[in-house]
């Protein structure tokens, strides 16, 4: 499913403490920060209806097999790392899907895969002014996860439609009110990026003009891309150092040489 969205409908979800974090602005007084988000609201308002944000989302029967989530239909397989440092919960996000089954796919055999992006031009059209082009950059940066978030919420409550009846208020959305995850890749339980050309053969990111580099970053810098998992009990965590057994095992498991692995991971090397 491909998604077209009016920044007008995405503005509200902006977590606007990130925004801030980026500026700079924690500890600063009161009155700068609301004259900084005053600014940053009408930067948004003469956006709107020049610029707009995209999202891909594709629900998928899968299964896992040990630290693998297979995805049968698609014959993809994404394979997962997991916690092995002493004094961790030994988590890994396939724990979150069920075991291959020949029963009815119960919730929990179900993975959502996701994009969110803005248009190119959020990026590019405002060189000649670098203040300028840093508001609209962080801003650009605030909608693609603001698209996300909402997306998310349509996804639980209606695409998806496990949480149909749910009524949070966005406070409560960014503190993670809700049931399920939506792990972004490149984030700590999930850092490897080159998890996005495996989301990339699912999704077909170029749909939302999102292009990969070699190392799997996305173009537009202002995107995000990941999974969603609506188990119960799933929650975020930090995958934390790996140690070389693991990391060659994950090699063997997602197909690439040990070398290119190892400069995929190497923030999660011991």
């Amino acid at each position: 499913m491909k998604f077209d969205y009016n920044i007008r409908d995405v503005v509200d979800y902006i977590n606007w403490d990130y925004f801030f974090y980026a500026w700079g602005m924690h500890g600063k007084p009161h009155a700068v920060r609301q004259a900084l988000l005053q600014e940053a609201k009408e930067t948004l308002a003469s956006l709107d209806g020049k610029y707009r944000t995209h999202a891909l989302f594709e629900l998928c029967y899968a299964y896992s097999d040990g630290d693998d989530v297979v995805l049968p239909q698609k014959s993809i397989t994404i394979p997962f790392l997991r916690q092995q440092q002493p004094g961790s919960d030994f988590l890994c996000l396939a724990d979150f899907i069920s075991p291959h089954s020949t029963t009815s796919p119960p919730l929990t055999s179900m993975l959502g895969v996701f994009a969110t992006t803005v248009d190119m031009g959020l990026e590019t059209d405002f060189d000649s002014d670098p203040y300028q082009k840093m508001m609209v950059q962080l801003l650009a940066d605030r909608l693609a996860e603001a698209t996300a978030e909402f997306l998310h919420e349509a996804v639980r409550m209606v695409h998806w439609g496990y949480a149909c009846d749910e009524t949070f208020t966005i406070e409560e959305l960014h503190a993670e009110k809700f049931q399920g995850i939506r792990p972004a890749v490149g984030y700590p339980s999930l850092p490897d990026t080159s998890v996005n050309f495996l989301i990339d053969q699912l999704l077909n990111l170029r749909q939302i003009g999102i292009r990969l580099t070699e190392s799997g970053a996305m173009k537009p810098h202002a995107s995000v891309s990941g999974l969603m998992m609506a188990h119960p009990q799933s929650r975020y965590f930090s995958l934390g150092k790996i140690g070389d057994d693991q990391l060659r095992d994950y090699a063997r498991r997602r197909g690439l040489p040990l070398e290119v692995m190892r400069k995929f991971l190497a923030a999660n090397l011991s």
